[in-house]
């Protein structure tokens, strides 16, 4: 069940390469193109989820927003389902 897609999450922009998202429940969410992952926190140290990126291709903040949706959706199943 999807709940969230990406007109859902805030974009705010791009600071020293770190990109940041907040999600409706007010939850951030970072990404580095470095970064094989979403996180919690600006410097990576927090992952919440990986990001899916096929072999040979590099992570773009296409995947960075894919894997939050999934975060949030896999968040907002849980919350309901309790």
């Amino acid at each position: 069940m999807k709940l969230f897609d990406e007109t859902h999450i805030d974009y705010h922009g791009e600071s020293n390469s770190v990109h940041s998202w907040t999600s409706p429940h007010g939850q951030p969410y970072y990404w580095h193109p470095d970064w094989l992952h979403i996180a919690e926190d600006a410097l990576g140290a927090k992952p919440l989820e990986k990001i899916d990126v096929s072999q040979g291709e590099k992570p773009h903040k296409k995947h960075a927003i894919k894997a939050i949706l999934k975060h949030v959706n896999e968040w907002a199943h849980k919350k309901s389902s309790s």
